[in-house]
């Protein structure tokens, strides 16, 4: 063999042998369409049934849900903890994506972040162990929850309540004069009560029950709200959202949904809650509880509760969303004149609550109306319009308007004004059944 040949296949096996040993010290790469997506979820980590977190691992309702979802999707959940009262300032600082502990649809976390679909229901439930001064069970008082929580809110009366979260401020909202002892850590107001620390302790439909197995001397009083849970997802995060509203519709039409819910939530928990109607008549709920901050806004700014001009961009923009959902979708649109009767029925009951709505005192903080109360509105005015052309046909129109009563009932509309979104509701439906002339 030639010298000069024989140096250079030494050469080149020494190179392929090189790369070898370098492509076994180094995993090669994926593709980036191959690679893991991560979805940060953040939970507040001590709220059973709704979410545990112990070691890393979640478990409980809303970790099986996020876990299906980040099945199908593809996804990698990331566990980002948070407390209940800095829940509104982490979503807004980007520290998760989506937010799922239980989570209260309200007003003031609507300008914040965006809600999914329901997911369940529940309602304020008060755990109490009697005092001796309070009306006794059977007594001439009324049992009524309202009438006896009445009785009850008095200076000596003591009610543990979670910290930061929906039950504080129902308990602020329903005792001005008893000791409210608000404590961070959730699982230890219950043992606030166990211990005798406190006369009572404020939970749900859901976890109260559970609470209660093995006190004594314990009354289960109500529920007196009727309160509904949704993800909670970052106002940036649209797409997200969106993708979940879809994949909860159809968890909640083929079963799944309803089977978590019977599973780790129990009674306590009514539903269905993610169809089009009970989600529809939520988002319009959602949005005119943020009807007496608008009305505040524009008592501050000298504004009108009437703005024909803005009335008419948002009927326009409402119109053009439920066109493009339901070609999406792949389903004929309802008439211009259907879409138009249901938003304006929405609009027509919001200047109402404006009016009905009493002039802030002057340092009373407000929020900004162009910079948070629209952008807010907005954000729920998509996801109602994505639900339009989802409505079924052959909606019973006096069952329609009970479910809306129910629904609707903390809006502080008048009956007959929620009759008319209702109807508006049940016209739609019955569009898409109806042949065009």
């Amino acid at each position: 063999m030639f010298p000069g040949l024989a140096h250079a296949r030494a050469l080149l096996v020494g190179s392929v042998l090189a790369l070898l040993a370098a492509c076994a010290a180094r995993p090669a790469a994926l593709p980036p369409s191959h690679e893991t997506r991560v979805l940060r979820v953040g939970t507040s980590s001590d709220y059973p049934p709704f979410s545990v977190l112990r070691d890393g691992q979640a478990s409980g309702f809303d970790a099986a849900l996020l876990d299906a979802y980040a099945s199908d999707r593809g996804y990698r959940l990331d566990w980002v903890r948070f407390r209940w009262p800095e829940l509104v300032a982490d979503l807004g600082a980007h520290r998760f994506d989506v937010a799922s502990s239980g989570i209260t649809i309200r007003p003031e976390r609507s300008l914040a972040g965006r809600y999914t679909v329901p997911v369940a229901r529940n309602g304020a439930l008060l755990l109490l162990r009697r005092p001796d001064w309070a009306p006794p069970s059977g007594s001439g008082n009324p049992e009524e929850p309202l009438a006896l929580l009445r009785a009850l809110d008095r200076p000596e009366f003591r009610l543990a309540v979670n910290r930061g979260g929906h039950l504080e401020r129902v308990a602020r909202a329903h005792f001005q004069n008893a000791r409210i002892l608000a404590i961070p850590n959730n699982a230890a107001v219950r043992e606030a009560l166990a211990t005798g620390q406190a006369d009572a302790a404020l939970s749900n439909t859901v976890e109260g029950p559970r609470w209660a197995e093995g006190l004594s001397g314990i009354e289960l009083i109500g529920p007196f709200t009727r309160d509904v849970v949704a993800l909670y997802v970052e106002s940036s995060r649209a797409e997200l959202a969106a993708d979940l509203d879809t994949w909860l519709l159809q968890q909640e039409e083929s079963g799944a949904l309803g089977q978590l819910r019977e599973k780790y939530l129990g009674p306590g928990a009514t539903g269905p809650t993610a169809t089009p109607v009970d989600a529809l008549l939520s988002a319009t709920t959602e949005r005119l509880a943020l009807m007496p901050m608008v009305a505040r806004a524009k008592q501050r700014t000298g504004q009108p509760i009437e703005v024909p001009a803005q009335e008419a961009r948002v009927l326009e923009a409402a119109r053009k969303e439920v066109q493009e959902a339901a070609a999406t979708l792949g389903v004929p649109a309802p008439p211009d004149e259907a879409i138009t009767a249901f938003f304006q029925a929405q609009m027509d009951a919001a200047k109402k609550l404006q009016l009905r709505t009493p002039t802030a005192a002057a340092d009373a903080p407000v929020h900004s109306l162009e910079g948070e109360l629209r952008p807010a509105l907005a954000r729920i005015s998509a996801r109602i319009s994505t639900l339009v052309p989802r409505v079924p046909g052959g909606l019973d129109r006096e069952a329609t308007r009970r479910k809306a009563r129910e629904e609707l009932a903390s809006t502080g509309l008048e009956g007959e004004e929620i009759d008319r979104i209702a109807d508006a509701l049940v016209a739609l439906g019955a569009a898409r059944v109806t042949p065009r002339r």
